[in-house]
C-alpha cells in the first residue's frame, strides 16, 4: 500500500486552529484523515504518482463548519418541499418567488415557507397581509410560519386543514378570528408552538424516496455553505427510530455528505420516563460510525420543563411538576452513563434545572459526561458558575439574530446586551459552542450565525450588544468547530486542520479574516471537504466537484428553481445558463449577483421575467 498522500491542497492561506501550528500553505489527506500541514516545500514533497493535487490559488481555507444544533433529520424529509425566504431581503423578492412557486404547484400541493426567515430581514419590515396570499394563491393552499411565533395561511390552506367557526382553539394555541368568529389565516402560538406543529403535520408528505432526495439535497446546501457536521437536537414529530430510517439509509449506502451526530428527543408528555428507559436498553451510546452516532439524549428531556422562546409573548412559568419529571429522567441518563441536552431559554428554567441536576449528581457523579444546555438566552451569573462546577456546556444559537428587535421591545435595550452571554460564558471557562437552531427559528447558514458572533447585529440590523460582548473572528469560528467537538465527544478528532484529525475543510467565497463585518453573512464555500472527498465546489474548484446530484424531487420542488439560502440555485444540480448571461456585476436595485441569478436553473425566457418583474435596472 502507498504511503502518499491521496490528495494534497497546495498554495493557500490555511487557518489550521491548531495553536501549535496555527497557519500553513499545504496540506495532505490520506484515507481521509489530514496527515501534514505546513509550508508548501514540506509538503508538496509526499506527493506521488496517484495523489490528486489541488492549487489552493493563494485562497483562505479554514475548519469545516460544525452546527452544534440543526434539526437536519427533520429538515431533510421536508426540504424539497419547502420555498425558503431565508436571506431575502425584500418581500416583494419574496412574493415574487412565492407566485411563480404556485404556478407550478399541482394540486393538492401546498407551497410551504418553513421558517428560517424574520420579517425584520425585509426591507419593507413586514410580513405579506393574508389578503396579499389570497391575491397571489387564490386555489393553492399556502402556509407561512414565522419563527415560532405565528403561522399565516391562505384561504385554501385554511380549507385543506378543515379549521372553521366551529374549530376550537388547540391547547397551545389560538386561531384568530373576525368579528363573525371566522378563521382569519392567522396562528398564534400562545404559549406554545403545538399549534404551528399540528397544523403543518396536515400537509401531504413526501414518499420515502423522495424523502431521500430531499434529504440529499439539504446536505447539499449546508456543503455549499461549508457546514461538513452537525448535531442533531431531534425535534417535534420527530419519531425514533421510523423517521430516522432515511438518513439511516443513506449512512449506510455512504450518501452522508454531513457528519452528524444524533440525540434523542421525546415525543410523549407524561411518558418521557419510558422513552427513555426503552432507549437506554435498545440504544448505545456512540452506537454508529464517523459519519451518524448516537449522541445522547434531548433536547427535549421531559415537556414540563420546556420553556418556548417566543419573546412576543410573556416568559412562560414552569409548572410545580418539572422537578420530579426532570429528576425521573435525569436518573436514568446519569445511570446509563448517557450525556444529555436540554432545551432552556430563560434563567429561571436554568436555575430549577440546576438544582435537579445538583441533586442528582450527588447520588451519581456527573464525572465525564458532556451534559448541556440548550440556547440559554437569559442565563444569570450564578447559574453560569452553577454550571461550570457541575462540569457542564452551553451550546448558544443565533435565535437572537431572528428575534433581537422583539426582545427588545419586551425587556428593553439594555436587558438585552448580555442575550445570550457567550463572551462572559468563555471568559469564565465554560465549554461553549454556537449553531443555528435551523430550520425554522432561525436560517441554517452559518456565516449569519458569525456575522452574528462577531458584530452582535440582527439580520435586520440592529445591534444588540458592545464591542465588549462580542467575538473576534477567529473565537467565533473556534465557536463553530473545534468548540463543538465537546459536545458530541469528538474532541481531537475535527475542528481543526492538524494531523490526525478528519480531513473536513471549506474555502470560503471571501477571505472570513479580512471581507468587511457586513459581507461575513454572505459567504458560502467554493470548496467543501468531507473526510478528503470534494462533496462541494464552485468558482475555481468546479471542476474537482464529481457529486453525482440527482434532480430534485418532485418535479415542480422549490429547490430546482430557487435553491435554498437566498433564493440561488446550485449550478451543478440544476440548468446552469451562466453562459448565456453577459452581466457579470451585481444588481444595485436588489444586489443580487446575476452569475448567480443564472444557476438557480430557470429557463433563460423565464429568469428575464422573473428578475424583469422586480424591475431589476441591470438585467440584460
Amino acid at each position: 500500500m502507498s504511503a502518499a498522500p491521496d490528495l494534497i491542497l497546495h498554495h493557500g492561506r490555511v487557518t489550521t486552529l491548531d495553536r501549535a501550528n496555527p497557519a500553513a500553505e499545504a496540506v495532505a489527506v490520506k484515507d481521509g484523515i489530514f496527515t501534514a500541514a505546513g509550508r508548501n516545500e514540506e509538503v508538496m514533497p509526499l506527493a506521488g504518482a496517484m495523489t490528486r493535487l489541488i492549487d489552493l490559488k493563494g485562497r483562505r481555507v479554514l475548519p469545516g463548519l460544525i452546527d452544534n444544533h440543526l434539526h437536519i433529520i427533520r429538515a431533510g424529509l421536508n426540504f424539497n418541499l419547502e420555498l425558503r425566504w431565508d436571506g431575502v431581503r425584500r418581500l416583494a423578492d419574496a412574493m415574487a418567488m412565492l407566485k411563480k412557486q404556485v404556478a407550478i404547484t399541482p394540486p393538492p400541493q401546498w407551497v410551504r415557507v418553513v421558517g428560517g426567515f424574520t420579517e425584520h430581514q425585509f426591507a419593507e419590515k413586514r410580513l405579506p397581509t393574508i389578503e396579499e396570499l389570497n391575491a397571489v394563491a387564490p386555489d393553492t393552499p399556502v402556509f407561512l410560519l414565522h419563527l415560532y411565533d405565528r403561522a399565516i395561511l391562505n384561504g385554501a390552506a385554511l380549507r385543506a386543514v378543515g379549521y372553521s367557526k366551529e374549530t376550537p382553539n388547540p391547547p397551545g394555541g389560538e386561531i384568530v378570528r373576525d368579528t363573525h368568529g371566522n378563521p382569519t389565516g392567522l396562528l398564534l402560538a400562545r404559549p406554545n408552538a403545538g399549534i404551528l406543529y399540528a397544523t403543518l403535520a396536515k400537509g401531504p408528505k413526501l414518499p420515502f424516496d423522495y424523502q431521500l432526495n430531499a434529504t440529499r439535497h439539504f446536505m447539499r446546501e449546508l456543503n455549499r455553505l461549508g457546514v461538513t457536521g452537525a448535531i442533531d437536537a431531534g425535534g417535534g414529530f420527530q419519531n425514533y427510530p421510523d423517521d430516522y430510517a432515511v438518513i439511516q439509509k443513506l449512512s449506510d449506502d455512504g450518501q452522508l455528505t454531513i457528519r452528524l451526530a444524533y440525540n434523542l428527543f421525546t415525543q410523549k408528555p407524561k411518558a418521557e420516563k419510558e422513552d427513555f428507559l426503552n432507549w437506554s436498553r435498545t440504544s448505545k451510546y456512540k452506537q454508529g460510525t464517523d459519519y451518524f452516532r448516537h449522541n445522547g439524549a434531548g433536547e427535549m428531556l421531559v415537556f414540563s420543563a420546556a420553556d418556548f422562546e417566543d419573546f412576543r409573548e410573556p416568559r412562560p412559568d414552569m409548572p410545580p411538576e418539572m422537578e420530579s419529571d426532570l429528576e425521573a429522567v435525569v436518573r436514568i441518563l446519569a445511570e446509563n452513563r448517557w450525556p444529555w441536552r436540554m432545551h432552556a431559554t430563560y434563567d429561571q428554567t436554568i436555575a430549577r434545572a440546576l438544582d435537579v441536576f445538583e441533586r442528582v449528581s450527588r447520588d451519581i457523579p456527573f464525572d465525564g459526561l458532556h451534559w448541556f444546555f440548550d440556547h440559554a438566552e437569559t442565563i444569570s451569573e450564578r447559574s453560569m458558575d452553577r454550571v461550570a462546577a457541575l462540569g457542564g456546556g452551553i451550546a448558544v444559537q443565533h435565535r437572537m439574530a431572528y428575534q433581537g428587535e422583539y426582545f427588545v421591545e419586551r425587556y428593553g435595550s439594555a436587558a438585552v446586551e448580555a442575550t445570550p452571554p457567550f463572551a462572559r460564558m468563555l471568559e469564565k471557562g465554560i465549554k461553549v459552542s454556537a449553531g443555528t437552531d435551523a430550520t425554522r427559528v432561525a436560517s441554517y447558514n452559518p456565516w449569519v450565525s458569525l456575522s452574528w458572533l462577531v458584530t452582535g447585529r440582527t439580520v435586520g440590523g440592529m445591534r444588540l450588544y458592545p464591542q465588549k460582548n462580542c467575538l473576534d473572528r477567529e473565537t467565533a469560528l473556534r465557536m463553530w468547530t473545534e468548540n463543538v467537538t465537546w459536545f458530541s465527544n469528538e474532541e481531537g478528532r475535527k475542528g481543526r486542520i492538524a494531523p490526525g484529525q478528519f480531513a473536513d475543510l471549506t474555502v470560503p467565497s471571501r477571505d472570513y479574516f479580512s471581507c468587511t463585518e457586513d459581507e461575513i453573512a454572505d459567504l458560502t464555500s467554493d470548496l467543501t471537504l468531507v473526510g478528503g472527498k470534494v462533496v462541494y465546489g464552485a468558482g475555481d474548484f468546479t471542476q474537482y466537484d464529481e457529486t453525482a446530484m440527482p434532480p430534485a424531487m418532485p418535479d415542480w420542488s422549490p429547490v430546482r428553481s430557487f435553491g435554498g439560502y437566498g433564493g440561488w440555485g446550485d449550478p451543478a444540480i440544476t440548468q446552469n445558463a451562466a453562459a448565456h448571461c453577459a452581466c457579470s456585476h451585481t444588481c444595485h436595485v436588489h444586489g443580487h449577483d446575476h452569475a448567480r441569478a443564472w444557476s438557480s436553473g430557470l429557463p433563460a425566457g423565464d429568469l428575464a421575467g422573473f428578475w424583469g418583474a422586480l424591475g431589476c435596472a441591470c438585467w440584460m
